[in-house]
């Protein structure tokens, strides 16, 4: 769901700078330089004699230095994040109510340590633990510690931090881009579409402290997964809007000496478009799906992939992900290639159309874009890591998901010569060549994007005549910029499960206010920009189907809709995760979109 660029090498040997500018000045005083709101700023420590200072020599801590990808993370906020980037430290900071295993897809317990469901299959009571406290980053002791309430007690995460977390996000003027997941709870949709303004209609109720009730609008087997997603984690609202003891931060309530969050991690310092280090908490009581955490601290640089996998070559991070410029060196090498893994990853890959803008408002120049892509050449000879070219947008392997065996000639396919004829209708119409077809592609800035959108330029190009432009743009302002008003003609995203479930992708991210659909009232405006009746009612039917065959069957036909009878995507390729991992850190390999718990990583010093 992301990707970004950044090479500023200025700005990572500063970062490298303050991460080391830790040492003793003299015995009875250190030395610290740290972050302040994106700020540099000297604290001298002077410690109490006999004190622990908890400055270890570095190389005494486990610490991880790995990439998150070009350009900044868009936030921290659960409530209006809506990418990877985000969403990877978001949850290393907090738990939602249920947790996600990351091998298996599984639903575990997670804030929640157990829960029941009424015979109707529609409110869930969800029994929170009372034995995690909030925490926050202690400059002064480089510690982690509880956060106080007004009495000078721990402030403990409660049911009803939960019940301010899903309310906020549902808030309209939170404008959450992700809330609209949430409108499978009684009255969210009323409530985050100003409908109305009383919370109350909600049904999200916090019992008491340890138990909250969660009032659905249908039984739906994905009910537990999406309860448990970072916008329905839980928040602050002291720290948010201020109470007798607490400044109210509102939205800067996530910077570095002010953020406050209660996961296996605590943020330590985050230096916008340089790097992010999150530290462990102590404080942490751990579980059997979220563990206490065995790494001290975590680091993420914010570089392209090619000036990432430098780095990774030469010892510098621990985990990079491999640049398409470099798979076939990376293979043939003996030693990274024991360190190279291809694994799955519940992901699509695609380009999408802004259906009523000018000369892609055609249905025929979209389905000729989408013939004339050869998706398998494009994974031989550029991608070269095990990709699947994708026919339609729901990744196989999902709930309700068509298969290629099942469904061999759904969605659309690579036929240069039907792309040609169905071009040449528009054009003799219209009495146009195709080389004055004036259509633009937008990407966010990578160097990997970059390749593909080339290779596919010139496809279309070859088989059709057509020049496509291609533009870049730097990932968050690109966010902004494909669900806006003025949405370009072609755009490129990228989908990752947050549930293994159908309904995730094609009903999540492309009916109307769907992700990729974003609209004003029942009116799209963004995105594919998209009103077909009949897609909408698959969707809605599928939802509910209890049969899985004819769930799945409903799903296969709001795919042809999307992939060829409007054509309003091109579908890519079904993703995998393609990696390199130093051999003394011990992993595990997320399939939920590069979506890690980091947690349960460890470093064997002694091989390092």
């Amino acid at each position: 769901m992301r990707s970004k660029l950044f090479a500023f090498a200025a700005l990572l040997i500063v970062a490298s700078m303050l991460l080391t500018a830790c040492q003793p000045a003299a015995p009875e005083t250190i030395v610290q330089t740290v972050i302040v709101e994106g700020t540099p700023q000297v604290v001298v420590v002077t410690p109490t004699p006999g004190a622990d200072t908890g400055m270890a020599e570095v190389s005494d801590k486990k610490a991880l230095s790995l990439n998150m990808g070009a350009g900044d993370i868009p936030t921290l906020d659960p409530a209006v994040a809506e990418d990877t980037s985000s969403n990877q430290v978001i949850e290393l900071l907090t738990v939602g109510l249920t947790r996600q295993n990351e091998e298996t897809t599984d639903n575990q317990p997670g804030m929640a340590t157990d829960w029941t469901i009424s015979d109707d299959g529609l409110v869930y009571t969800m029994n929170i633990r009372q034995d995690v406290p909030w925490v926050k980053y202690d400059v002064a002791t480089d510690s982690v510690v509880t956060v106080q309430d007004c009495e000078g007690n721990d402030r403990m995460v409660t049911a009803k931090d939960f019940e301010y977390g899903i309310l906020r996000t549902l808030t309209p003027t939170t404008g959450s881009p992700y809330a609209y997941v949430l409108e499978v709870i009684q009255g969210a949709s009323a409530f985050n579409n100003a409908e109305t303004d009383d919370p109350t209609t909600v049904g999200v109720k916090a019992i008491d402290d340890a138990t909250l009730e969660v009032t659905f609008n249908q039984a739906a087997a994905y009910n537990l997964n999406i309860i448990g997603m970072w916008v329905a984690r839980a928040q602050p609202s002291w720290l948010i809007d201020g109470d007798d003891c607490t400044e109210a931060r509102g939205d800067r309530w996530i910077e570095t000496g002010f953020n406050q969050s209660y996961g296996p991690y605590a943020l330590k310092e985050w230096v916008h478009d340089s790097y992010l280090t999150v530290i462990k908490n102590p404080f942490w009581p751990g579980s059997d799906a979220v563990p206490q955490a065995n790494i001290d601290e975590i680091t993420w640089t914010m570089l392209d992939d090619a000036p990432a996998f430098a780095e990774y070559e030469a010892g510098n991070l621990d985990v990079a992900l491999v640049p398409l410029a470099d798979m076939d060196r990376v293979k043939a090498d003996p030693t990274l290639s024991t360190e190279l893994r291809i694994a799955p990853d519940l992901c699509t890959y695609y380009y999408g159309f802004n259906t009523k803008a000018p000369v892609v408002d055609d249905v025929r120049v979209r389905r000729a874009l989408s013939l004339a892509v050869d998706r398998q050449a494009l994974i031989d000879n550029v991608l070269k890591g095990d990709q699947e070219p994708a026919q339609w947008f729901s990744r196989p392997g999902l709930g309700a998901a068509p298969t290629i065996e099942e469904y061999p000639d759904l969605g659309v396919k690579y036929d240069p010569e039907q792309a040609k004829a169905v071009l040449q209708e528009y054009l003799d119409e219209t009495g146009q060549t195709a080389d004055q077809l004036d259509i633009s592609l937008v990407f966010n800035t990578n160097s990997g994007h970059q390749k593909i959108a080339e290779t596919i330029q010139q496809m279309w190009k070859d088989n059709l005549g057509v020049d496509v432009k291609i533009v870049n743009q730097e990932w968050a302002v690109y966010l902004e910029t494909v669900k806006s008003r003025d949405t370009p003609q072609l755009w490129r995203l990228g989908w990752c499960q947050d549930y293994p479930d159908a309904n995730n992708f094609i009903s999540d991210v492309f009916r109307v206010n769907g992700s990729s659909n974003p609209a004003d009232g029942d009116v799209p405006y963004g995105g594919i920009n998209m009103v077909n009746d009949q897609f909408e009612s698959l969707l809605k039917e599928a939802a509910v189907e209890p049969d899985l065959a004819t769930r799945t069957d409903l799903y296969a036909q709001a795919e042809e809709i999307l992939s060829w009878d409007e054509a309003a995507i091109i579908p890519i390729y079904w993703y995998t995760r393609v990696s390199t991992t130093k051999p003394y850190v011990t992993r595990t390999f997320s399939v939920l979109g590069g979506l890690e718990h980091m947690e349960k990583w460890d470093i064997d010093m002694s091989a390092k």
